[in-house]
């Protein structure tokens, strides 16, 4: 059952892909399923040679590891006092408290949009990641996290004389690393995926990344496919359709965030504690 579904996930990749890799006209007549019918790089050729493509690659790649670093460092900083009880932390009942709420009420497009303008962050490489510094969400998780951990791990640290930072980056954040992990992978997806931040806060296109430049190139292509009875276009595009190029747009979004699953899949198994207390 699990390698049917699997295959129900790589079928449809393998297809984009087997279309990103075809000639227009097998692509057009529906010939291809999932291997290339006359091998083509025409789509991916047609995007990279665009002059600003390999900028909005750095804008993109740039968000996702000043983003994900930035944010997992706050939130990792943040759960471990948040983790303890009442008696270690007074104040954690109340910072939970207000972390919560602010999970549940925001200030609404327009007026957030209206925050950020004042704020100069419009049309600033700043406003993808300051406003998603913090997750209140993710640091619930890691301070859940921390605290199925047993507590005879810190108590040992301390009885050998360690600082509670020392018990924090030598004991517990090791023992971190599966949900720190998955978490870094959601936010670097989340940083990578987002398009509706670029739309509404750049509009003069200066700071878009790949995935809203590609979007650009997309309607482009299809503007320029109602145009096929002009001569020059049609020597422009005559070995281009939509079809092939929106597959290439897609392999192009995909695969830079695939390649990151593999390296990061060992820590999502859980159960590394076990053993870990001293006898």
């Amino acid at each position: 059952v699990l390698a049917l579904v699997a295959l129900t996930c790589i079928f449809p990749i393998l297809h984009v892909l087997a279309m990103s890799l075809s000639s227009s006209n097998a692509a057009m007549a529906g010939r291809v399923t999932f291997i290339p019918v006359e091998f083509s790089l025409s789509a991916y050729e047609y995007l990279m040679k665009k002059k600003d493509f390999f900028h909005s690659v750095g804008i993109a790649g740039g968000r996702v590891v000043i983003g994900t670093a930035l944010n997992m460092i706050l939130i990792v900083l943040t759960a471990y006092p948040l983790s303890r009880s009442s008696i270690h932390f007074r104040g954690r009942t109340w910072y939970m408290t207000y972390f919560a709420i602010t999970m549940f009420l925001g200030g609404g497009l327009i007026p957030t949009y209206l925050l950020y303008t004042q704020l100069g962050l419009t049309e600033t490489f700043t406003v993808y990641w300051l406003p998603t510094l913090f997750s209140a969400y993710y640091m619930i998780l890691i301070a859940s996290f921390i605290q199925g951990l047993p507590d005879s791990l810190a108590e040992s640290a301390r009885l050998d004389g360690a600082s509670e930072l020392m018990i924090y980056f030598k004991v517990i954040l090791p023992l971190c690393k599966p949900v720190i992990a998955a978490i870094a992978v959601m936010l670097a997806v989340g940083h990578w995926n987002s398009w509706f931040d670029v739309m509404l806060y750049n509009s003069s296109g200066k700071w878009d990344t790949l995935q809203v430049y590609l979007r650009k190139i997309l309607l482009e292509s299809e503007q320029a496919s109602r145009l096929l009875s002009e001569q020059k276009q049609y020597a422009f595009m005559k070995n281009l359709t939509t079809s092939s190029i929106r597959a290439a747009t897609t392999m192009i979004v995909t695969i830079p965030i695939v390649c990151i699953y593999p390296f990061l899949q060992k820590y999502f198994v859980g159960g590394i504690t076990i053993g870990a207390v001293k006898g």
